[in-house]
């Protein structure tokens, strides 16, 4: 009996989280490879992109700049994940969290702040120095986007090295560099790998980012299955595309999370002995370096927000402007900074549902053997994070659309498409999380008399709780900021969003419009910074996922 209760507790979860799913992503996604192949055959319209010149051209540059954009990120992450790691000062916490805040950030606010930046240092155009629309954009800002990546992924397993080990290595007569080369890095290995995998899932499927800085030149697949779909209205090559990205993302995920139980099996089982290390130049010097990184683009985004214009000065008149309404948007754009909350909370509350129940047929899948339903739920949950949101998107508008299941003229599929972009950020924060648990933790609690339920509630929840709150933060600030999906949408008052309005008015030429959208960009990062510094609050930020 007891054994059958286990089952249904695995089997019903299960269920659900695989019809979701099924539903809202295979569903969609299949639609739009069915639809774009239609009766050519998936041989003979691959062949045809794969032997185009051009689409090579665009695959090629998508898979260099991701490389490219990941060395770059985890050589200048990688230092400061290593003072955060070593160092103890008063206000890491809040430093750890800030950090964080450019991850989660809209990816068209991201590229506002670059804008901002390129503007006001005259790097637009004009001046001895170009950046705007060029690759050294898309790395620059791939690097302020994935930092957060690398310094918690890395930091959290540095953290729980014992520091002895290089201690003694010191004391034989080894230099710095020698104790890093030859005693740390080696440890370090599995986690750096896990976060360049990552970093490189992301900047691989850059979309909001490439759109805007990298301008009508410097196309990535993301960007050519949104070109191909929505201006072009050539299905069949944007359904191409997405199959080849998809295969490629399928990849990246298997690695991914190949990398991530490496590196939850190669973390020690406690954390000892990392006293915290004197605090010298090494802290100042990487603070300041993640204040210029991460920094920058920022204040010069704020900063731009309150520029006055060619009459010099700052002023909130480009605050004021959002609640005016102008011709390129159905409604204002104060309007749709409250669409975007109102469509978090209950997207939220759905990825958390998924997520949780998905997490907990991972979890409980390996404990009772069955480890291959586990890990097809946890690849499998991965594969939203790198598949185009706008593909997701169109696949909504073409399955969607019919009954029992008609929801395309809905509001609600504006929150459901929200939810399945942050079911994976709820999985990748709370699996993690309940690996690190160590099982004699368990068996020490059942020894002391505790039934199995208390040794549930009193270890596994208490973590879970904390993975929770992170999930949620994420989650939350991923639907404030999701722009693919929801482009698709039609363009009602009640059904823009934020990033929408955003992108529109960056798109467009003119101070004022210019003004406005930076005013609206600080808006967003501002609600963004919120639900990180809430997520660190309820959460351990030194345990989990990315």
């Amino acid at each position: 009996m007891r054994r059958l209760a286990r089952a249904v507790i695995l089997v019903l979860p299960a269920l659900a989280v695989g019809g979701f799913m099924a539903l809202f992503f295979v569903w969609p996604i299949g639609g739009v490879i069915a639809r774009g192949l239609g009766g050519s055959g998936p041989a003979a319209v691959l062949g045809d992109v794969l032997g185009s010149e051009s689409h090579r051209s665009v695959i090629w540059f998508t898979v260099w700049q991701a490389a490219v954009s990941t060395a770059l990120t985890v050589a200048v992450a990688l230092p400061a994940a290593g003072a955060m790691a070593r160092l103890q000062f008063r206000g890491q916490r809040i430093v750890r969290a800030l950090s964080t805040v450019p991850f989660v950030l809209p990816t068209v606010v991201v590229a506002a702040a670059f804008e901002g930046l390129f503007d006001r240092f005259n790097l637009s155009g004009g001046g001895a120095l170009t950046l705007r629309h060029t690759v050294w954009a898309i790395l620059l800002a791939h690097v302020f986007f994935n930092y957060a990546v690398v310094l918690r992924t890395v930091g959290a397993h540095w953290s729980a090295l014992d520091a002895r080990v290089e201690d003694q290595a010191r004391v034989l007569g080894a230099s710095r560099l020698k104790v890093f080369r030859r005693v740390v890095l080696p440890r370090l290995a599995p986690s750096i790998a896990a976060a360049s995998a990552i970093v490189f899932l992301f900047s691989f499927t850059s979309f909001g980012v490439v759109l805007v800085l990298g301008g009508p030149t410097r196309a990535t697949i993301e960007t050519e299955i949104y070109r191909y779909a929505v201006t072009r209205i050539d299905l069949e090559t944007a359904a191409a595309l997405a199959v080849v990205q998809l295969v490629a993302v399928v990849a990246l995920v298997v690695v991914s999370n190949a990398l991530e139980r490496r590196r939850a099996v190669a973390e020690p089982a406690a954390s000892f002995a990392n006293a915290p290390r004197r605090r010298g130049l090494g802290l100042v010097v990487n603070l300041a370096l993640m204040a210029a990184i991460l920094g920058l683009p920022i204040a010069v985004l704020v900063e731009r927000s309150l520029a006055a214009g060619r009459g010099g000065g700052y002023t909130l008149r480009n605050y004021n402007a959002l609640a005016d309404r102008v011709n390129l948007l159905p409604d204002t754009a104060l309007a749709a900074l409250r669409n975007s909350l109102t469509f978090a909370v209950p997207a939220t509350s759905l990825a958390l549902l998924v997520g949780g129940a998905a997490t907990l047929v991972v979890i409980r899948s390996g404990r009772r053997g069955g480890r291959g339903l586990g890990r097809f739920f946890d690849v499998g949950l991965t594969l939203p994070l790198g598949t185009s949101a706008v593909t997701v998107g169109l696949g909504f508008l073409l399955v969607l659309n019919r009954g029992p299941i008609d929801i395309r003229t809905s509001v609600i599929i504006v929150p459901i498409a929200h939810a399945v972009v942050g079911i994976p950020f709820v999985v990748r924060t709370l699996v993690p999380m309940l690996r690190t648990v160590n099982p004699r933790t368990r068996e020490a609690a059942a020894v002391l008399g505790a039934s199995p339920r208390r040794v549930q509630r009193e270890v596994d929840l208490r973590v879970a709780a904390r993975g929770l709150a992170v999930g949620a933060g994420f989650a939350f600030a991923v639907s404030l900021g999701e722009f693919g999906a929801t482009s698709f949408i039609p363009r009602r008052p009640e059904t823009l969003t934020a990033p929408l309005a955003l992108f529109r008015l960056l798109g467009t030429p003119g101070e004022t419009l210019r003004g406005q959208a930076m005013a609206l960009a600080v808006a967003l990062m501002a609600l963004t910074a919120v639900a990180v510094f809430v997520m660190d609050l309820w959460g351990d930020s030194r345990r989990g996922g990315f």
